[in-house]
């Protein structure tokens, strides 16, 4: 590839910069930064690689760049491209979470409750107390919290008190009678114990257990027994302790037989309380991965005021990208913190190292596996179609995708067929036309291969449509045998691609038949069910069309509409109306 490309990169200068990669058909699959671009783009090309850097030169086309000003111009211009082109082999290292927080809203009154960061809007008279490492950690202090104090805990302004009140759960905020000073003393506790120092509420729940035990009431002190243990296991991990308060990360990483490892430990008011850890093949140099992580990590993370990190990283390009204070510490405590999350990186990779090859044998390397045995460069997404009707009734069609190996949920998408008919040739048609036309209308993301579950129709109507749309991709279907199970392959001239049963590649479409005919199929009961409820509607008198909408909406079958009390149903309906949808519901469940 040097000799290749060899007059081209004689013209990258030595200076600092973004690259970006290209593929056959002029896709970006990665972009970089360096400090001297001759020499990193170079490096791609007169030099052995392995693992996912092999693979991802030896599907480069092309490549282009852009000189920058200073490394930290190159850094700014790298993420910009990664956010807008989102190449393949950047994609890893997007951080699309937004962990939870425990929210304390102080006014106008009293509340506290989980959010995610992204949907915390930036008021005064809030604060925030995380990130948590899921929301059932942060749901059960929530919870418990407000069990202990009276807060309160309905949303919007009721016109009355409710049984929260009436139980000793809430102050009554409504009736705007309370005692101002108890809401005082009840925020020092709560706020005392969001922030580290958890013995005023392991008292309080000793109280509680005692008086419930005073009283008999087994249960419940066996309940809060279990909240006591779990506070003890939570705080039991904050084995480290700064006596400062601040709020700061820590980050480290490790790299060992081509994965990148990357920890991270959130010290809050001091304490140790949560960590990540997030391991993805290693592509390119990880010293620029790590930076990109951190940098691009504040996104949907809230910034504390300092962050820790290992002394190869940049700190000054980091304090461009992230405004907080940035310490590369070399002895005491805050050192310790490094090692620590040095330790918890390369632990986690060690563990989970075997199951990560395996993984990666079963999804990319299956996928790699298919492009093979269809002769094609790659196969970076796969679009799964499958067909589902009841003797010609709620006719529908189901897209499930699969990136790089792996199902990708966000993309899965339904379609509902125009006309009732059991016809699969004529609805595999009509749903080609409509994913890949709004595709190329609004250049979304195009698959390399599609597979439709089914055989030669199938295939035969779908490569019509696309040929019509000018849409050059790669069409299979999945041949079944008799027992409905994968069997062999059917290619674009309808040939017969007979599989090894016992291959990961076996299994792995096999995976995606199983997905996609369950996602299809529940989409058709969800249809059938709100048709069912909708002829039933019908034949009661006095429910409308609006009416009709607001029931099926709010209960979805008709066995819960059934469940439903008269009262319930009045939500929505008159009473007359309701009793008499509950009696003929009552009746038709008898009579069967």
């Amino acid at each position: 590839m040097i000799t290749r490309f060899k007059d081209k990169l004689a013209l990258v200068p030595h200076k600092p910069g973004s690259y970006q990669m290209k593929d056959k058909d002029g896709k970006i699959i990665y972009v970089g930064k360096a400090k001297d671009l001759h020499n990193r783009v170079s490096s791609y090309f007169n030099r052995e690689h392995t693992g996912k850097t092999a693979k991802m030169v030896s599907l480069i086309d092309d490549f282009q760049y852009i000189v920058a000003n200073s490394e930290l111009e190159a850094f700014i211009i790298e993420i910009n491209l990664i956010k807008e082109f989102q190449p393949k082999y950047n994609i890893m290292l997007m951080d699309d979470k937004s962990y939870p927080y425990i929210e304390y809203v102080s006014e106008p009154y009293p509340m506290l409750k989980v959010s995610r960061y992204l949907n915390i809007k930036k008021k005064d008279k809030k604060l925030l107390f995380g990130p948590y490492p899921n929301a059932y950690a942060a749901r059960r202090i929530v919870n418990l919290i407000n069990r202990l104090y009276p807060l309160k805990k309905c949303e919007g302004k009721p016109k009355d008190v409710c049984l929260y009140y009436h139980i000793g759960e809430c102050l009554g905020y409504c009736k705007k009678d309370y005692d101002k000073s108890r809401i005082q003393e009840m925020e020092n506790e709560i706020l005392s114990f969001l922030r580290g120092n958890d013995e005023i509420i392991r008292n309080k729940i000793l109280d509680k257990i005692q008086i419930y035990s005073d009283t008999l009431n087994f249960e419940m002190a066996l309940d809060l027994k279990k909240e006591l243990e779990y506070i003890d296991i939570v705080l039991s991990k904050q084995k480290v302790e700064l006596h400062d308060f601040v709020d700061r990360d820590v980050f480290s990483y490790y790299i060992n037989n081509g994965y990148l490892s990357i920890e991270t430990l959130f010290i809050r008011n001091g304490k140790l309380l949560n960590h990540k850890n997030t391991i993805y093949p290693l592509s390119l140099d990880p010293i620029d991965e790590v930076e990109y992580y951190i940098a691009n990590f504040y996104n949907k993370h809230e910034i504390p005021k300092e962050i820790l990190i290992p002394e190869e990283l940049d700190v000054e390009q980091l304090k461009q990208m992230v405004e907080t204070n940035i310490v590369v510490p070399q002895k005491g405590l805050k050192k310790q913190l490094i090692d620590m999350a040095y330790d918890n990186a390369k632990l986690n990779l060690d563990n989970k190292f075997e199951e990560l090859q395996r993984d990666e044998l079963r999804t990319s390397g299956a996928n790699d596996e298919l492009a093979k045995l269809l002769n094609m460069d790659y196969i970076h997404r796969i679009d799964v179609f499958d067909n589902s009707n009841l003797f010609g009734d709620f006719s529908v069609s189901g897209m499930v995708v699969f990136i790089d190996g792996k199902p990708a949920k966000n993309e899965y998408r339904k379609y509902k067929v125009s006309f009732e008919k059991n016809d699969d040739y004529n609805t595999m048609r009509e749903i080609m036309y409509r994913r890949y036309q709004k595709a190329l209308v609004e250049k979304t993301s195009l698959p390399e291969l599609i597979i439709v579950d089914g055989g030669e129709k199938q295939i035969m109507a779908a490569k019509e449509i696309l040929d019509m749309l000018h849409a050059n991709i790669r069409i299979v279907g999945l041949k079944k045998n008799d027992k409905h199970r994968t069997n062999d392959l059917i290619d674009t001239d309808l040939s017969t691609i007979e599989l090894d049963r016992t291959s990961n590649l076996f299994h792995y479409l096999t995976r995606m038949q199983d997905e996609v005919h369950r996602f299809t199929i529940t989409y058709h009961r969800t249809l059938r069910s709100k048709g069912s409820i909708s002829s039933i509607l019908d034949d009661i008198s006095g429910i409308g069309a609006v009416r009709k909408k607001q029931l099926i909406k709010k209960y979805g079958s008709v066995a819960k509409i059934t469940e439903a009390s008269i009262e319930e149903l009045q939500e929505i309906i008159s009473e007359n109306v309701a009793i008499e949808l509950h009696n003929y519901l009552i009746s038709k469940k008898e009579d069967k």
